[in-house]
């Protein structure tokens, strides 16, 4: 099996070196860019399984950097932001990180997110990207690839997803027409042991839903259950 690929989007020369260090020691491949145009020339150049992206950046900072690759389905993303700035958690959510550290942070709970998001991985890096016999859902005319992380609208359009935003599509479903809680919804798309808000999990939803809905509101296929949380309505069937 492969070494998954971490690049470490990061202005600061002692934490990415330090961050890069602790990483290869775990057993990842590792790379450092200290601007978003930097990272961009590393993306180009190699197969990045996780991008761990600083928000405060030189140029273009990470909360576009994150809108940018999200738009073109793009590498996992944690975003590392400061204390200070709790909005940014928010936005780099709704923008499609797959989840965020704060500063100062330990290197033991990093190591155990970058774990957890790596494991959302589909296909293992050994695994051909568009394999012969592919998973695909259907539903409401919607064609929902979990392996290669993308939708096909019923017109036809490629509608990216984030890795998160493929767990819990995955898991609706999965389980079609049934209450999910919250605190499920986190357990399939944080991973167990994680203190995560379920404001979170609404971020979530909310995106996943805009993705599903377009400008249709009154098309919405994730009802909300109140204090419940949520059930997905349409029928799925399964091909491959």
């Amino acid at each position: 099996m492969t070494q998954s690929q971490i690049l470490i989007v990061e202005d600061d020369p002692d934490i990415a070196s330090s961050l890069a260090s602790f990483l290869q020691d775990k057993g990842y491949a590792t790379f450092i860019a200290a601007s978003a145009e930097e990272a961009g020339k590393v993306l180009g150049q190699n197969n990045i399984d996780l991008v761990l992206l600083d928000v405060m950046l030189p140029g273009e900072d990470g909360l576009s950097l994150c809108r940018r690759l999200r738009s073109s389905g793009g590498p996992r993303i944690i975003m590392i932001t400061a204390l200070t700035e709790p909005t940014d958690k928010v936005i780099g959510l709704e923008l499609g990180a797959d989840d965020y550290v704060s500063k100062p942070f330990d290197l033991r709970e990093l190591l155990a997110r970058v774990r957890a998001v790596l494991r959302r991985a589909p296909l293992d890096a050994d695994t051909p990207q568009q394999p012969a016999a592919e998973m695909v859902l259907r539903f409401s005319g919607f064609a929902f690839y979990p392996y290669r992380r993308f939708l096909r609208s019923p017109a036809g359009l490629r509608i990216p997803l984030t890795g998160a935003e493929t767990d819990l599509l995955l898991i609706f479903c999965q389980r079609s027409r049934q209450v999910l809680s919250r605190e499920e919804l986190i357990s399939h798309t944080r991973g167990e042991g994680f203190v995560i808000s379920t404001r979170s999990v609404d971020l979530l939803v909310s995106r996943l839903r805009r993705k599903l809905t377009g400008d249709d509101p009154l098309a919405n296929p994730i009802r909300t259950m109140r204090a419940d949380g949520y059930a997905f309505q349409p029928e799925v069937t399964v091909e491959g």
